[in-house]
C-alpha cells in the first residue's frame, strides 16, 4: 500500500526533530566520555535499528541511548535512554506517550543498577495530561510547540502547517518543499526547531547532567530481629515499647533486613526483603559495573 502524502510528511517532521536534537546528544556524551548509540550499523548488535533488550527478552527500538564504557564493537550500560516524537493533533498524543512509556519503562527496570535517565524530546500538539503521565514516571520532558514548528519551517519558506481536511496536493506541495532542501539547509532547520526552543532544551540537558553525574552518597542497612507484635489500640503500642527489652532483640533472629540507598541528586530507593539473599540480590542490582 502506498503511503499517504499526509503520513510522509509527519515523518518529515519526526525526523527534523531527531536531527535537531541529534548533535547536542553527541556533544554531550563527548564532553562526559560517553558512547552515543542511534540507528545506523554498529558491530555489536545486527540491523541498523537502535534496539536493546529488556530482562523480560523484549526487544525495543530506541532514538538514542548513551552508555558508560560502550564502544562500536561492545555494549555499554546505558545511563540516558531518550525517545523523540511528533504528533500534530492532541488525540493522538496520550497513544505516543504510552509507546514511550513502554518502550522505555521496562528497559529502565533492566539497567536499575544504572539508575538512567529517561528522556522525551516531544513536538507537536501534546495534552497537558499526557506530558503529565510522563514527568510523573520520572520522565524529563522536552517539548516543541507546533507553533514553533511552524514557525521554523517557514523560515526555510516551508509552510508545516496543515488540518485534517488537507488536501493529498497540498501535502505533496509541502514534501516537494522539504525535498529541495539541500542536506546543508536540512540541517539548518534541524538546529533552527531545537534554538527556537533553547530554554526548553536547556533544562533538559541540565536534567540529564544531573543524572548522569550523580553518585550514591548513602546506603542504609538495617536487619531487623524478632516477631513483630500486633496490638489494638496505639495506648497498648505505647506501652509495649515502654516495657519492650532492648538488649534481647539482638539474641533474636533476623526476620527481614530494610535497605535504603540515597543518591547525590535527593534519588532515594527502598527494599525490603525477608533474608540475607534478596537483600545482597537487590544491592548487587545497583552495583554498576564501570568506575
Amino acid at each position: 500500500m502506498a503511503e499517504s502524502p499526509a503520513h510522509r510528511f509527519g515523518q518529515i517532521i519526526g525526523e527534523v526533530l531527531e536531527l535537531g536534537i541529534q548533535p547536542r546528544l553527541k556533544n554531550f556524551a563527548r564532553k562526559h566520555g560517553l558512547y552515543f548509540d542511534k540507528k545506523g550499523p554498529r558491530a555489536c548488535r545486527p540491523g541498523l535499528k537502535c534496539t536493546w533488550t529488556d530482562h523480560n527478552g523484549n526487544r525495543h527500538d530506541l532514538d538514542f541511548v548513551l552508555e558508560k564504557g560502550g564502544s562500536s564493537n561492545k555494549l555499554g550500560i546505558p545511563v540516558a535512554f531518550v525517545e523523540t516524537a511528533w504528533r500534530r493533533y492532541t488525540k493522538h498524543s496520550r497513544n505516543k506517550v504510552q509507546e514511550i512509556q513502554g518502550a522505555i519503562e521496562p528497559l529502565a527496570e533492566t539497567y536499575k543498577g544504572a539508575r538512567p535517565f529517561k528522556g522525551a524530546v516531544l513536538a507537536g500538539e501534546f495534552t497537558d495530561g499526557a506530558l503529565t503521565q510522563l514527568r510523573s514516571l520520572g520522565f524529563a520532558v522536552l517539548h516543541v510547540p507546533y507553533p514553533t514548528i511552524v514557525s521554523a519551517f517557514g523560515k526555510f519558506g516551508i509552510d508545516a502547517s496543515y488540518e485534517e481536511d488537507t488536501s493529498e496536493a497540498e501535502f505533496r506541495k509541502k514534501i516537494k518543499a522539504c525535498e529541495k532542501l539541500s542536506p546543508e539547509k536540512g540541517r539548518k532547520l534541524s538546529a533552527t526547531v531545537l534554538e527556537a526552543s533553547k530554554d526548553a532544551a536547556d533544562r533538559f540537558f541540565s536534567a540529564l547532567e544531573t543524572t548522569v553525574l550523580r553518585r550514591i552518597e548513602r546506603i542504609t542497612v538495617i536487619p531487623l530481629h524478632g516477631e513483630p507484635y500486633g496490638l489494638a489500640t496505639i495506648r497498648e503500642a505505647i506501652e509495649f515499647v515502654q516495657k519492650y527489652e532492648e538488649s534481647a532483640a539482638a539474641k533474636m533472629p533476623v526476620v527481614r533486613y530494610e535497605v535504603q540507598i540515597r543518591y547525590s541528586n535527593g534519588d532515594l530507593i527502598d527494599g525490603e526483603f525477608h533474608d540475607r539473599e534478596g537483600a545482597i540480590g537487590f544491592l548487587r542490582g545497583y552495583q554498576v559495573p564501570f568506575s
